[in-house]
């Protein structure tokens, strides 16, 4: 018995000094494992005399649960200390400020529309909207484009079916029926702006299906080509922040405005970049001109007392030249990484007075 006892307090001891749970289990193993120590001293039952096997099995089995109760207890001890030292390695102070999360960006031609509407609100502009969907007539008749007319093929125009007996439905190839349906609904003065969404059968870097047009119209007594171009360069220099921006209006043809032109800004190309503003090159920028006579009677108007201008840009277009965007197509690939480098904080809400984009 001396000699489980000597066998216990040095097992104990080795147990007590053990210093993490791979030694402690080590341990377990050379004591109570299948030829552990303590297992080896049960084995030795059969060879000892009937007469003294009982006294000696109950002693090897109390040697037994001690054992394996120091080694449950150190375990237990081992398994806290670890978990503490995890805690505290893995402490969180909750005095700090929070971590600061990504917040959503403004798309640019979002961002664009506002900075267009905007500027067009400041010369006493409203917005006016119409639908995606339109009718042949509103499309292209009452904006004096003929049958035979280009925009007109099924090769560039989106038509939808339609019921038997009416006219062709079309998804509207630019923003202008929404001038038609503003010339219909109300009586002039009409002052009105057209930002939305149009449609025509054509992709490539620089083409997509589906884009982006503003159009802008006045009608009145007193309109004449001076005040369009007064209103034109005041935009285009107030959208680009460049005060002495450089432009030209050159001879044009549209079948909705007699006079047409079209704007040119100054640029200069080179080294692979696009500077606005200066040089001698010219980079188009819009369509506009004075209402055709014949637009503003199909659309109700006297154009013996009426008269007044149109204007008409792609958003895109605009957005891809201020913000150096290389291809159309990228707008609409839903990119974050895109998105994160070319879009605009949430609270940069576009005003003259505190700056189109910031």
């Amino acid at each position: 018995m001396t000699d489980l006892a000597a066998l216990e307090t040095e097992l104990a001891a080795r147990i007590d000094a053990a210093q993490n749970l791979e030694a402690l289990e080590a341990l377990r193993v050379e004591t109570l494992g299948k030829k552990g120590r303590v297992t080896e001293l049960m084995k030795t039952l059969g060879t000892i005399a009937p007469e003294e096997r009982k006294a000696r099995g109950a002693a090897f089995n109390v040697l037994k649960d001690a054992i394996a109760a120091k080694l449950d207890a150190r375990k237990a001890a081992l398994e806290g200390s670890a978990l503490d030292a995890r805690l505290a390695q893995e402490t969180v102070d909750v005095t700090l400020p929070p971590r600061a999360r990504e917040e959503g960006r403004i798309h640019p031609i979002s961002q664009t529309i506002d900075e267009l509407v905007a500027i067009f609100g400041e010369m006493g502009f409203a917005v006016a909207e119409g639908p995606d969907i339109e009718s042949d007539d509103y499309n292209f008749t009452r904006l004096n484009i003929p049958p035979e007319h280009p925009a007109r093929q099924a090769h560039d125009t989106f038509y939808l079916a339609g019921k038997p007996g009416e006219s062709h439905v079309v998804l509207r190839t630019h923003t202008s029926p929404v001038q038609v349906r503003s010339m219909l609904g109300q009586k002039p003065p009409i002052r009105v702006i057209a930002p939305g969404r149009t449609y025509r059968s054509d992709s490539d870097a620089t083409h997509s299906p589906n884009f982006h047009q503003i159009e802008g119209l006045i009608v009145d007594k007193s309109t004449h080509m001076g005040h369009l171009k007064g209103c034109l360069v005041d935009f285009v220099r107030a959208f680009f922040e460049i005060p002495d921006l450089r432009y030209r209006f050159r001879p044009s043809y549209f079948p909705f405005t007699e006079p047409s032109a079209e704007m040119d800004i100054a640029c200069t190309r080179g080294n692979g970049e696009l500077k606005l503003g200066v040089g001698d090159d010219w980079l188009e920028i819009l369509g506009c001109g004075m209402v055709n006579p014949k637009v503003l009677s199909m659309c109700g108007i006297d154009p013996e007392e009426y008269q007044g201008f149109a204007f008409g840009m792609g958003i895109e277009r605009v957005a891809m030249l201020k913000y150096g965007i290389p291809d159309l197509r990228t707008f609409y690939e839903a990119d974050m990484r895109w998105l994160r480098h070319y879009g605009f904080a949430p609270a940069d809400v576009p005003t003259l007075a505190g700056g189109l984009a910031r």
